[in-house]
């Protein structure tokens, strides 16, 4: 299979998580250091992101994020291609950064 920019993969997480109570902090921080565990990058705060070589990859990963959903709060999970991923337009203040590298890592199963 050939890798181009319409198969590979990008998984986004946005997320909203009670923080009000010691409980509801030690899972939002859990659930975030999940995400890092997975190969997921912290984009925002609340935004991680992370590569996957196929639509394949792409679903193992939404379905370790639905086993990892902590018990309150709110988890969204967007796919987006890597040619969509590549017009992304960051800010920081007025100044327009350029797009992060894009990974040339290969992935075995």
């Amino acid at each position: 299979m050939e890798l181009n920019g319409y198969r590979i993969m990008w998984l986004f997480v946005f997320f909203d998580l009670p923080t009000e109570t010691k409980k509801d902090r030690r899972n939002a921080s859990g659930f975030r250091n999940n995400l890092l565990k997975d190969g997921f990058s912290m984009m925002q705060y609340s935004v991680y992101v992370r590569h996957c070589a196929s639509g394949e990859s792409a679903d193992v990963h939404e379905k370790r994020i639905h086993k990892l959903l902590p018990p309150s709060g709110k988890v969204s999970i967007l796919r987006i291609t890597d040619k969509q991923f590549g017009n992304i337009l960051n800010f920081w203040g007025k100044e327009t950064l350029p797009s992060a590298p894009q990974p040339t890592q290969l992935e075995l199963f």
